[in-house]
C-alpha cells in the first residue's frame, strides 16, 4: 500500500506530480492511500488552471478533456476527489474514450464534482461585496471582502474579479484561502485568511439598490434561497433587508395594483366616441380653417401609426404665429395628453426658447408625425423613429398647417422634420444654422431635436450639444428680428 500526503487546497500541480510517480510506478488504484497533510483521512485533490497534459513515463499521455476536468474537481473538498481522479486516469490508459461514458460512475461523480465547484464560483462572483479601506497607494483605492465559499476556488475565481477591477487594489479573504491584485500582479494563497473588518457607504448603497429591484410579485421564496443561499446572507448588506421585505410582499402587490398604469382605449373605441352625436364632417363646415384643420387631423388613418396611437396629436399656438418649430413625432407624454412638447424633450425647448428671448406662448409648435410611433416592452412604450413612408403620409398635415398660419420662420427639429418640410434626407450637420429660403418668402432653419440631446449618453457631449442648441435658437431670435413681414 502506498501512502501520499498532500496539502489538499485546490493545488493541481500537487496531485499531478503524485499521479505521475504512482502510475509511473504502475500503482493500481486500490493499492494507494491518499492523506491530507496533518490528518490520517482518505481524501481527493485540488486544481489550478492552465497546465501542461500529464506525460508519465511509459509515453503514453491523457486526453485533454481529463485535464480541464480534473483541474476543476480538485478544487472540491469531497474526501474522494484525489482517488476518484487517480482512478479515472488509470482506467483511461485502456479505456480512452471513457470521458464520453455519462453512465458509467466514475465519470459520473466527476460530472458532480466539476458542477458543484463552478456553481460555487459563480456564487463567488454574485455575492462577494467589496469595502474600501482607507489607505491609498499610488492614487489607487483599495477594498477588501470576505467570502465563504465551499470549495477551493478562490485561486480559481480571482481572474474575473481582475479583470473585472483592474483599476483597483483589493484582496478577497476567505477561510480556504485568498487572492489580491495591485495594478500589476494577481497572487492567491491557498492559507485560510483572517476575516477583515472593513464598512463604508456602498453597504447603504447594496441596501437601496436591492430595495429599489425587490419586486414583491414575483417572489419566489425557496427559488430566491436556492439562488441566494441564506448561508451568504451574513455577508451581504443588502440580506438585512430581506426579512421585512418578505413580510411586505403581499402589502406592496396590493398597493401595485392599485397604482398600475391605466391602458389608453383602443382606437377605433376612442374614434367612434370622438364622432358620435355628430354629423361626420359636416360638424366641422362652420369652425375656422385651424380648428376645422385638426378637427379632421382627429380621424386621420392616412398611416398604420393610427392603430395604436392614443390620439392625433395636433400642433399648438396662435393661428397667427411668425414662427413655426416642427418636430419630429409626439411621444409617450404626448400622445396621452394629446398636446405637443410637453414631455422632457419639451421642457428643455422650453427652457431653450425662453433663454432665446422668444415667447413659447406665440409661436406654433407641431410634429412631423402625428401619431405615436413605438415598441412595447413590459408597461412601458418606448419611441421609435418614424419611417420614410409614415413621413411622406404625415406631409400634407404640416403643408396645410404652414398654408393656414403662414409663419415668417419654419425651424425644423431633427433630420425628420427636415425631411417632412423639404422632402430631402440630409445629415443635420450639413444644414444646420443656415438659413433657407422657402416658398412665399419664408425661411426655414435646421437644428436638432431636444430628444437627441436627452438620449446622449456622455454628459460633456450632451451639455455641449445643448449649449448648442440654444445658440441655434439664439439665430433663429436674430433672423426673425431681420426678416420682413410676409
Amino acid at each position: 500500500m502506498r501512502t501520499v500526503t498532500l496539502e489538499g487546497r485546490g493545488a493541481f500541480d500537487e496531485w499531478r506530480d503524485a499521479a505521475r510517480a504512482l502510475l509511473a510506478d504502475r500503482v493500481a488504484p486500490d493499492q494507494v492511500r491518499w492523506q491530507l497533510s496533518g490528518e490520517g483521512a482518505d481524501l481527493f485533490g485540488a486544481m489550478l488552471p492552465e497546465t501542461e497534459p500529464v506525460d508519465v513515463p511509459s509515453g503514453t499521455a491523457v486526453p485533454k478533456g481529463f485535464i480541464e476536468a480534473a483541474e476543476a474537481a480538485i478544487c472540491h473538498t469531497d474526501p474522494d476527489r484525489f482517488s476518484l481522479l487517480y482512478r479515472i486516469l488509470w482506467r483511461l490508459q485502456a479505456e480512452r474514450a471513457l470521458l464520453q461514458v455519462s453512465s458509467d460512475p466514475d465519470v459520473s461523480d466527476l460530472v458532480r464534482l466539476i458542477k458543484n465547484v463552478r456553481r460555487d464560483s459563480h456564487k463567488m462572483k454574485a455575492f462577494v461585496r467589496f469595502r474600501e479601506v482607507d489607505a491609498v497607494q499610488a492614487g489607487r483605492r483599495r477594498f477588501v471582502a470576505w467570502f465563504e465559499p465551499e470549495h477551493f476556488i478562490v485561486a480559481r475565481t480571482a481572474g474575473f474579479f481582475q479583470r473585472r477591477f483592474t483599476d483597483m487594489d483589493w484582496l478577497i479573504a476567505t477561510p480556504k484561502g485568498s487572492a489580491a491584485w495591485n495594478g500589476r500582479d494577481l497572487k492567491s494563497s491557498q492559507e485560510p485568511a483572517a476575516r477583515p473588518e472593513a464598512e463604508d457607504e456602498t453597504d447603504e448603497l447594496w441596501r437601496t439598490y436591492f430595495a429599489n429591484i425587490f419586486n414583491p410579485a414575483r417572489l419566489k421564496i425557496k427559488a430566491m434561497q436556492s439562488e441566494m443561499p441564506k448561508k451568504y446572507w451574513k455577508n451581504m448588506p443588502e440580506a438585512s433587508l430581506i426579512p421585512d421585505l418578505i413580510a411586505g410582499a403581499e402589502r406592496r402587490v396590493a398597493e401595485m395594483a392599485e397604482r398600475q398604469a391605466s391602458q389608453p382605449p383602443a382606437f377605433h373605441e376612442r374614434l367612434q366616441a370622438q364622432w358620435r352625436g355628430r354629423e361626420g364632417e359636416e360638424a366641422s363646415v362652420d369652425l375656422p380653417p385651424l380648428e376645422r384643420l385638426r378637427h379632421e387631423a382627429a380621424g386621420c388613418t392616412r398611416c398604420p401609426l393610427h392603430c395604436h396611437a392614443t390620439q392625433t396629436v395636433f400642433g399648438e399656438g396662435p393661428k397667427d404665429s411668425e414662427i413655426m418649430f416642427v418636430g419630429e413625432q409626439p411621444g409617450d407624454t404626448e400622445d396621452l395628453a394629446g398636446k405637443p412638447f410637453i414631455g422632457p424633450a419639451g421642457r428643455v425647448f422650453d427652457e431653450a426658447v425662453a433663454a432665446a428671448g422668444i415667447d413659447r406662448t406665440q409661436v406654433y409648435v407641431t410634429n412631423a408625425v402625428k401619431h405615436f410611433k413605438y415598441e412595447r416592452r413590459g408597461k412601458r412604450r418606448i419611441h421609435m423613429r418614424p419611417d420614410a413612408g409614415e413621413v411622406a403620409h404625415c406631409r400634407w398635415w404640416v403643408a396645410k398647417e404652414i398654408e393656414i398660419i403662414r409663419p415668417r420662420i419654419v425651424v425644423a427639429l431633427g433630420a425628420t422634420a427636415y425631411l417632412s418640410l423639404t422632402g430631402e434626407s440630409r445629415p443635420i450637420a450639413e444644414v444646420r444654422g443656415m438659413p433657407i429660403p422657402m416658398q412665399e418668402g419664408r425661411m426655414l432653419l435646421v437644428t436638432t431635436h431636444p430628444a437627441a440631446i436627452l438620449r446622449m449618453p456622455d454628459p460633456d457631449l450632451k451639455a455641449r450639444s445643448l449649449e448648442a442648441f440654444r445658440s441655434d435658437l439664439q439665430g433663429v431670435r436674430r433672423l426673425f428680428d431681420t426678416l420682413p413681414a410676409l
